[in-house]
Protein backbone atom coordinates (compact mmCIF):
# COMPACT_ATOMS: atom_id res chain seq x y z
CA UNK A 1 0.00 0.00 0.00
CA UNK A 2 2.80 2.47 0.92
CA UNK A 3 5.11 1.92 -1.86
CA UNK A 4 1.77 2.18 -4.11
CA UNK A 5 0.67 5.00 -3.07
CA UNK A 6 4.11 6.47 -3.10
CA UNK A 7 4.48 5.74 -6.86
CA UNK A 8 1.62 7.03 -7.75
CA UNK A 9 2.14 10.57 -6.23
CA UNK A 10 5.32 10.77 -8.45
CA UNK A 11 3.11 10.02 -11.85
CA UNK A 12 1.88 13.00 -13.20
CA UNK A 13 -2.16 13.09 -12.48
CA UNK A 14 -2.05 10.20 -10.26
CA UNK A 15 -3.07 11.75 -7.03
CA UNK A 16 -6.21 13.31 -9.47
CA UNK A 17 -7.32 9.87 -10.34
CA UNK A 18 -6.87 8.80 -6.90
CA UNK A 19 -8.30 12.23 -5.39
CA UNK A 20 -11.78 11.43 -8.19
CA UNK A 21 -12.01 7.67 -7.26
CA UNK A 22 -11.54 8.30 -3.56
CA UNK A 23 -11.72 11.93 -2.18
CA UNK A 24 -14.32 13.04 -0.21
CA UNK A 25 -16.24 16.00 -1.29
CA UNK A 26 -16.17 19.39 0.80
CA UNK A 27 -18.76 19.36 3.24
CA UNK A 28 -19.69 22.55 6.10
CA UNK A 29 -20.90 19.97 8.31
CA UNK A 30 -17.64 18.30 8.57
CA UNK A 31 -15.02 20.72 8.02
CA UNK A 32 -13.13 22.46 11.29
CA UNK A 33 -10.59 24.68 12.33
CA UNK A 34 -8.51 23.23 15.26
CA UNK A 35 -4.80 24.27 16.87
CA UNK A 36 -4.93 27.09 14.02
CA UNK A 37 -5.06 24.41 11.05
CA UNK A 38 -8.07 23.88 9.20
CA UNK A 39 -9.75 20.14 8.64
CA UNK A 40 -11.50 19.16 5.11
CA UNK A 41 -13.47 16.77 7.87
CA UNK A 42 -12.57 14.76 11.48
CA UNK A 43 -11.35 11.77 10.01
CA UNK A 44 -7.27 11.33 9.50
CA UNK A 45 -4.53 8.63 9.18
CA UNK A 46 -3.12 7.20 12.44
CA UNK A 47 0.73 6.85 13.04
CA UNK A 48 2.38 3.58 12.15
CA UNK A 49 1.53 2.95 8.58
CA UNK A 50 3.78 5.56 6.73
CA UNK A 51 6.48 5.69 9.16
CA UNK A 52 8.74 7.34 6.93
CA UNK A 53 6.46 9.86 5.02
CA UNK A 54 7.00 8.25 1.59
CA UNK A 55 3.41 8.49 0.78
CA UNK A 56 2.01 11.52 2.45
CA UNK A 57 0.90 12.75 -1.20
CA UNK A 58 -0.77 9.83 -1.73
CA UNK A 59 -2.62 9.38 1.57
CA UNK A 60 -4.07 13.27 0.74
CA UNK A 61 -5.38 12.16 -2.10
CA UNK A 62 -7.59 9.55 -1.03
CA UNK A 63 -10.02 10.62 1.21
CA UNK A 64 -8.59 11.40 4.52
CA UNK A 65 -9.20 14.75 6.61
CA UNK A 66 -5.76 14.52 7.60
CA UNK A 67 -2.43 12.33 8.57
CA UNK A 68 -0.02 11.32 10.77
CA UNK A 69 3.42 10.25 9.28
CA UNK A 70 6.08 7.83 11.35
CA UNK A 71 6.80 7.18 14.54
CA UNK A 72 10.31 8.61 13.10
CA UNK A 73 13.54 8.53 15.64
CA UNK A 74 16.39 10.46 15.03
CA UNK A 75 18.47 7.74 13.26
CA UNK A 76 17.04 5.14 11.11
CA UNK A 77 16.70 2.27 13.19
CA UNK A 78 15.59 -1.93 11.41
CA UNK A 79 12.83 -2.61 14.47
CA UNK A 80 12.19 -5.83 15.87
CA UNK A 81 12.70 -9.19 14.29
CA UNK A 82 10.35 -10.63 11.68
CA UNK A 83 7.86 -12.18 11.93
CA UNK A 84 6.17 -8.69 13.71
CA UNK A 85 2.87 -7.97 12.10
CA UNK A 86 -0.09 -10.17 12.53
CA UNK A 87 -3.83 -9.98 11.34
CA UNK A 88 -6.58 -12.01 13.67
CA UNK A 89 -9.28 -11.46 10.91
CA UNK A 90 -11.90 -12.84 13.17
CA UNK A 91 -11.66 -10.09 15.79
CA UNK A 92 -11.01 -7.76 13.24
CA UNK A 93 -7.44 -6.70 14.73
CA UNK A 94 -4.38 -6.86 13.94
CA UNK A 95 -1.33 -7.30 16.64
CA UNK A 96 2.24 -5.45 15.50
CA UNK A 97 5.53 -5.12 17.09
CA UNK A 98 7.33 -3.54 15.09
CA UNK A 99 9.23 -1.80 17.16
CA UNK A 100 9.80 1.58 15.25
CA UNK A 101 11.36 0.61 12.33
CA UNK A 102 12.15 3.58 9.96
CA UNK A 103 15.07 5.56 7.83
CA UNK A 104 15.56 8.19 10.56
CA UNK A 105 14.46 11.97 10.57
CA UNK A 106 16.85 13.08 7.55
CA UNK A 107 15.15 10.59 5.38
CA UNK A 108 11.91 11.73 6.20
CA UNK A 109 12.79 15.78 5.88
CA UNK A 110 14.11 14.91 2.74
CA UNK A 111 10.99 13.29 1.44
CA UNK A 112 8.35 15.74 3.04
CA UNK A 113 10.50 18.45 1.44
CA UNK A 114 9.65 17.03 -1.88
CA UNK A 115 5.85 16.97 -1.12
CA UNK A 116 3.66 18.17 -3.65
CA UNK A 117 0.09 18.44 -2.18
CA UNK A 118 -1.14 20.55 0.76
CA UNK A 119 -4.51 20.15 1.30
CA UNK A 120 -4.59 17.99 4.46
CA UNK A 121 -2.35 19.24 7.55
CA UNK A 122 0.08 16.68 8.06
CA UNK A 123 1.20 15.63 11.69
CA UNK A 124 4.45 14.20 12.47
CA UNK A 125 4.64 11.30 15.16
CA UNK A 126 7.98 11.10 17.19
CA UNK A 127 9.93 8.83 18.71
CA UNK A 128 13.25 8.00 20.68
CA UNK A 129 15.67 5.31 19.35
CA UNK A 130 15.69 1.64 20.95
CA UNK A 131 19.22 2.55 22.53
CA UNK A 132 18.66 5.64 23.41
CA UNK A 133 18.12 5.49 27.80
CA UNK A 134 15.08 6.98 29.05
CA UNK A 135 17.11 9.71 31.08
CA UNK A 136 18.33 10.50 27.71
CA UNK A 137 15.08 10.45 25.51
CA UNK A 138 14.25 14.05 25.95
CA UNK A 139 17.07 14.34 23.68
CA UNK A 140 16.34 12.38 20.96
CA UNK A 141 12.64 13.80 20.46
CA UNK A 142 14.44 17.72 20.40
CA UNK A 143 16.13 16.48 17.76
CA UNK A 144 13.35 14.67 15.51
CA UNK A 145 11.94 18.41 15.70
CA UNK A 146 15.08 20.60 14.92
CA UNK A 147 15.39 18.35 12.06
CA UNK A 148 11.21 18.63 10.87
CA UNK A 149 10.12 21.47 12.20
CA UNK A 150 9.43 22.93 8.88
CA UNK A 151 8.04 20.27 7.17
CA UNK A 152 4.88 19.07 9.59
CA UNK A 153 1.74 21.06 10.82
CA UNK A 154 1.83 20.19 13.45
CA UNK A 155 3.70 17.04 15.88
CA UNK A 156 2.94 14.32 18.19
CA UNK A 157 4.96 12.62 20.96
CA UNK A 158 4.88 9.05 21.20
CA UNK A 159 6.02 7.57 24.92
CA UNK A 160 2.78 4.97 24.44
CA UNK A 161 4.13 2.36 22.15
CA UNK A 162 4.52 -0.69 23.93
CA UNK A 163 6.76 -2.41 21.58
CA UNK A 164 10.36 0.01 22.87
CA UNK A 165 11.47 -1.70 25.78
CA UNK A 166 10.62 1.05 28.84
CA UNK A 167 9.22 3.66 26.12
CA UNK A 168 5.65 3.75 28.91
CA UNK A 169 7.36 4.62 31.61
CA UNK A 170 7.93 8.01 30.01
CA UNK A 171 4.26 8.81 30.56
CA UNK A 172 4.44 9.16 34.06
CA UNK A 173 5.48 11.78 37.23
CA UNK A 174 9.17 13.60 36.61
CA UNK A 175 10.10 12.00 33.44
CA UNK A 176 7.14 12.90 31.68
CA UNK A 177 7.51 16.32 32.80
CA UNK A 178 10.90 16.49 32.31
CA UNK A 179 10.50 15.10 28.66
CA UNK A 180 7.27 17.33 28.00
CA UNK A 181 9.38 20.66 29.38
CA UNK A 182 12.00 19.50 26.77
CA UNK A 183 10.18 19.15 23.71
CA UNK A 184 8.05 22.41 24.02
CA UNK A 185 11.31 24.03 24.75
CA UNK A 186 12.56 23.37 21.82
CA UNK A 187 9.34 23.96 19.75
CA UNK A 188 9.38 27.01 21.38
CA UNK A 189 12.68 28.03 19.78
CA UNK A 190 11.84 26.37 16.61
CA UNK A 191 8.65 28.74 16.43
CA UNK A 192 10.59 31.90 17.10
CA UNK A 193 13.42 31.11 14.36
CA UNK A 194 10.68 31.04 11.94
CA UNK A 195 9.18 34.33 12.93
CA UNK A 196 5.47 32.70 13.43
CA UNK A 197 3.42 30.96 15.96
CA UNK A 198 4.55 27.54 17.34
CA UNK A 199 3.21 24.54 15.76
CA UNK A 200 0.83 22.24 17.80
CA UNK A 201 1.97 19.61 19.50
CA UNK A 202 0.01 16.71 20.86
CA UNK A 203 0.83 13.38 23.56
CA UNK A 204 -0.37 10.08 22.65
CA UNK A 205 -1.14 8.13 25.68
CA UNK A 206 -1.50 4.32 26.02
CA UNK A 207 -4.54 2.67 27.26
CA UNK A 208 -3.50 0.04 29.57
CA UNK A 209 -3.21 2.81 32.15
CA UNK A 210 -5.20 2.45 35.80
CA UNK A 211 -7.74 5.34 36.58
CA UNK A 212 -4.97 6.77 38.79
CA UNK A 213 -1.89 6.79 36.56
CA UNK A 214 -4.25 8.41 33.86
CA UNK A 215 -5.14 10.93 35.56
CA UNK A 216 -1.83 11.85 36.67
CA UNK A 217 -0.64 11.73 33.20
CA UNK A 218 -3.39 13.97 31.86
CA UNK A 219 -2.64 16.50 34.93
CA UNK A 220 1.53 16.15 34.14
CA UNK A 221 0.47 17.10 30.02
CA UNK A 222 -1.99 20.23 30.74
CA UNK A 223 0.77 21.75 33.21
CA UNK A 224 2.74 21.63 30.17
CA UNK A 225 1.43 23.73 27.45
CA UNK A 226 1.24 21.17 24.81
CA UNK A 227 -2.00 21.59 22.43
CA UNK A 228 -3.64 18.26 22.72
CA UNK A 229 -4.00 14.30 23.39
CA UNK A 230 -4.08 11.00 21.37
CA UNK A 231 -5.80 8.60 22.74
CA UNK A 232 -5.07 5.82 22.09
CA UNK A 233 -2.19 3.81 21.25
CA UNK A 234 -2.31 0.18 21.08
CA UNK A 235 -3.19 -2.11 23.94
CA UNK A 236 -1.79 -5.01 25.51
CA UNK A 237 -4.64 -6.77 26.04
CA UNK A 238 -5.95 -9.49 24.85
CA UNK A 239 -9.33 -9.97 26.18
CA UNK A 240 -12.32 -11.59 24.02
CA UNK A 241 -9.78 -12.24 21.17
CA UNK A 242 -10.49 -15.77 19.30
CA UNK A 243 -8.00 -16.39 16.92
CA UNK A 244 -4.36 -18.34 17.26
CA UNK A 245 -2.23 -15.00 16.92
CA UNK A 246 -4.03 -13.51 20.03
CA UNK A 247 -0.89 -14.77 21.85
CA UNK A 248 1.73 -13.24 20.03
CA UNK A 249 3.10 -10.60 21.66
CA UNK A 250 2.76 -6.95 20.78
CA UNK A 251 0.23 -3.83 20.70
CA UNK A 252 -3.19 -4.97 19.79
CA UNK A 253 -5.08 -2.18 17.18
CA UNK A 254 -8.47 -2.73 15.56
CA UNK A 255 -12.12 -3.91 17.02
CA UNK A 256 -11.28 -5.27 20.67
CA UNK A 257 -9.74 -1.76 21.37
CA UNK A 258 -12.99 0.26 20.49
CA UNK A 259 -14.80 0.72 23.99
CA UNK A 260 -11.91 1.09 25.79
CA UNK A 261 -10.36 3.92 23.82
CA UNK A 262 -13.59 6.09 23.68
CA UNK A 263 -13.49 5.27 28.13
CA UNK A 264 -10.29 6.66 27.87
CA UNK A 265 -11.45 9.64 25.86
CA UNK A 266 -14.19 10.27 28.17
CA UNK A 267 -12.31 10.46 31.14
CA UNK A 268 -9.86 12.60 29.49
CA UNK A 269 -12.26 14.87 28.21
CA UNK A 270 -13.98 15.17 31.61
CA UNK A 271 -10.75 15.99 33.61
CA UNK A 272 -9.74 18.36 31.30
CA UNK A 273 -13.47 20.03 30.92
CA UNK A 274 -13.26 19.78 27.01
CA UNK A 275 -10.09 22.18 27.49
CA UNK A 276 -7.69 20.34 25.47
CA UNK A 277 -8.90 18.76 22.58
CA UNK A 278 -8.63 14.76 21.87
CA UNK A 279 -7.49 13.05 18.74
CA UNK A 280 -9.41 10.07 19.48
CA UNK A 281 -7.95 6.46 17.91
CA UNK A 282 -8.69 2.83 18.53
CA UNK A 283 -11.19 0.15 16.84
CA UNK A 284 -13.22 2.70 14.51
CA UNK A 285 -14.59 0.95 11.51
CA UNK A 286 -18.26 2.80 10.98
CA UNK A 287 -19.08 6.12 11.27
CA UNK A 288 -21.23 5.26 14.43
CA UNK A 289 -17.93 4.17 15.66
CA UNK A 290 -16.08 7.60 15.36
CA UNK A 291 -19.51 9.55 16.52
CA UNK A 292 -19.20 7.45 19.64
CA UNK A 293 -15.69 9.19 20.05
CA UNK A 294 -16.73 12.57 19.10
CA UNK A 295 -19.54 12.86 21.57
CA UNK A 296 -17.13 11.10 24.29
CA UNK A 297 -14.97 14.16 23.58
CA UNK A 298 -12.93 13.59 20.63
CA UNK A 299 -12.71 16.50 18.10
CA UNK A 300 -10.99 14.45 15.08
CA UNK A 301 -10.61 10.90 15.15
CA UNK A 302 -7.65 8.22 13.55
CA UNK A 303 -8.09 5.23 11.44
CA UNK A 304 -5.56 2.50 10.99
CA UNK A 305 -6.45 -1.13 11.43
CA UNK A 306 -10.40 -0.58 9.82
CA UNK A 307 -8.34 0.87 6.63
CA UNK A 308 -6.19 -2.46 6.25
CA UNK A 309 -9.61 -4.04 6.31
CA UNK A 310 -11.81 -2.65 4.42
CA UNK A 311 -9.56 -0.17 2.05
CA UNK A 312 -9.97 3.77 1.29
CA UNK A 313 -13.98 3.39 0.48
CA UNK A 314 -13.87 3.67 4.04
CA UNK A 315 -13.38 7.08 3.93
CA UNK A 316 -16.26 7.64 2.34
CA UNK A 317 -18.45 5.98 4.08
CA UNK A 318 -17.46 6.99 7.92
CA UNK A 319 -17.62 10.81 6.22
CA UNK A 320 -21.20 10.37 4.79
CA UNK A 321 -22.58 8.65 7.91
CA UNK A 322 -21.18 11.43 10.35
CA UNK A 323 -23.28 13.67 8.33
CA UNK A 324 -26.34 11.32 9.23
CA UNK A 325 -25.28 10.77 12.64
CA UNK A 326 -25.27 14.57 13.05
CA UNK A 327 -28.40 15.06 11.35
CA UNK A 328 -30.17 12.76 13.10
CA UNK A 329 -29.13 14.41 16.37
CA UNK A 330 -30.17 18.39 14.89
CA UNK A 331 -26.52 19.70 14.81
CA UNK A 332 -25.22 21.80 12.08
CA UNK A 333 -21.63 21.08 12.62
CA UNK A 334 -19.34 18.27 13.63
CA UNK A 335 -17.86 20.27 16.04
CA UNK A 336 -21.62 20.69 17.60
CA UNK A 337 -20.88 17.56 18.65
CA UNK A 338 -17.90 17.05 20.69
CA UNK A 339 -18.44 15.83 24.36
CA UNK A 340 -22.26 16.00 23.53
CA UNK A 341 -22.31 12.73 25.86
CA UNK A 342 -21.00 15.37 28.59
CA UNK A 343 -24.13 17.55 28.51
Amino acid sequence: MIDGLAAGGRIPGMTGIMHAMYGVAPSSELAMELFGLAFPHPVGLAAGLDKNGKAADGFSSIGFGFAEVGTVTPKGQAGNELPRLFRLPPDEALINRMGFNNDGTEAMAARLARRKISRIPIAVNIGKNKATPNEQAHEDYEACIRTLYSYGDFFVVNISSPNTQGLRDLQHGDELRKLLGAVMGEMNRQGAKSGQKTKPVLVKIAPDMTGDELEHTVSTIMESGVSGIIATNTTLSREGLRHQHASESGGLSGKPLRDRSTEVIRAVYRQTGGQLPIIGSGGIFTAQDAYDKIRAGASLVEIYTALIYKGPGLLREITNGLKECLRKDGYRNIAEAIGADHR
